[in-house]
């Protein structure tokens, strides 16, 4: 309860406006799928062209601004509920209705599509360990079960497993940003200076040598490396909110002396990323600040959950009829078609499975008088919220 009135205590004037809505944290979803998407059209479809394909490889990037995005509006969502009784057990029920169904019906379809034999992410192929821990979201914690049964599933395995944590680090941190950017650099260097090293060491010699980049891979994509950006995103909510201090800016620049030292001392090649994730914190700061809205964008964002789980399977399709030869022409028709069927796809989950679901959250978790009183627009609303 005292993290409850920490939160309620905070500064609510200018600071809070940014938040009053959704539109550019939909806006800037929408930039991520936008990214994540362009990513992986121009792995099957290059264009053969250097620049093209380099900026095509940089939405990347989109999965990094999901998380800031996520970690903003996990905290906008339980400040605004600070009132409510058991919130950790209702904020679990609502994460774990908007996550699962969908990710549950995908699992099958990506096995029947990719299989279950050898692969670049799960070297001696797929069986039943790798499919229960991806059903149970434990996948991020075994380097062959991530990416191996649901393609770009070690996203899905961080957001989940921050979902876990959250409500216990802002129950005990409250508003008080600068511990969420202290836990971000102790977890940094712990992974940079102990972790990693340790965990390839071992990784390495289960797999094998000839497998040492698919470990290297994987350690760089697990939870302890990405829990940092979602504290930064932390963070960052309670800086729009509450304003800016000098004292911020000291602790980014302790965080980013730290790290450059921390990886000149261990090589394991950290340092970059952060600093990427700094930037691009940096941006989503300025969107936010500046109440960006662009409709498209915003309706890819309310559909990108569902439009990323799909993608895969969409360009899977396309690969396998796809009548034009590698270029310029045909890296920009496919990003445009696999970006209109993947929201056509999405469109239909939503009307199907996640409006479903997203009614059920929400009388699981309403008041009990006020349960009568449900509305339909009331899981649109929290459809936007990834």
């Amino acid at each position: 309860m005292q993290g409850q009135t920490r939160l309620a205590a905070g500064r609510t004037g200018q600071g809070a406006v940014p938040f009053a809505r959704s539109h550019t944290l939909d806006v800037l979803r929408g930039l991520a799928i936008a990214g994540v998407m362009a990513i992986h059209v121009s792995q099957s479809f290059p264009s053969n062209i250097h620049a093209v394909d380099f900026a095509f490889m940089c939405g990347w990037t989109g999965v990094n601004v999901f998380y800031f995005v996520s970690a903003m509006t996990m905290c906008l969502m339980w400040t605004q509920r600070s009132g409510e009784t058991n919130p950790t057990r209702k904020f679990y029920i609502r994460r774990a209705l908007r996550i699962a169904p969908l990710f549950w019906l995908a699992i099958p379809v990506y096995l029947a599509i990719n299989g279950t034999g050898p692969g670049d992410n799960a070297p001696y192929g797929i069986g039943p360990l790798q499919v229960i821990l991806t059903a149970t979201f434990l996948h991020g914690f075994w380097p062959d079960s991530v990416n191996s049964v649901v393609p770009g599933d070690w996203s899905i395995a961080a957001e989940m497993t921050f979902y876990l944590v959250f409500p216990l680090l802002i129950t005990a941190f409250g508003s008080r940003r600068h511990l969420y950017l202290a836990l971000a650099i102790v977890l940094h260097l712990v992974n940079v200076c102990l972790f990693k090293p340790w965990a390839f060491a071992l990784f390495s010699a289960y797999y094998g040598q000839a497998h040492a980049a698919f470990v290297w891979t994987s350690l760089h994509i697990s939870f302890l490396n990405q829990l940092p950006v979602f504290l930064i995103g932390c963070a960052l909510f309670f800086s729009l909110r509450d304003g800016f201090a000098r004292s911020d800016a000291a602790i980014y620049a302790v965080f980013i002396a730290l790290s450059f030292i921390a990886n000149r001392a261990t090589g394991s090649h950290e340092f970059n990323y952060l600093m990427i994730n700094l930037v691009l914190g940096a941006l989503v700061v300025g969107c936010i600040k500046l109440a960006i809205r662009f409709q498209p964008l915003e309706a890819l964002g309310r559909n990108s959950y569902s439009m990323y789980l799909s993608h895969f399977a969409v360009i899977y399709g396309l690969r396998q009829l796809w009548p034009l030869a590698d270029g310029l022409v045909s890296l920009l028709v496919a990003y445009v078609v696999t970006a209109a069927l993947s929201y056509l796809v999405a469109r239909a989950t939503w009307h199907l499975v996640e409006r479903r679901a997203q009614d059920l959250a929400h009388r699981l978790t309403i008041a009990g008088p006020d349960r009568s009183s449900l509305q339909p627009a009331v899981a649109a609303t929290a459809a936007g919220m990834r």
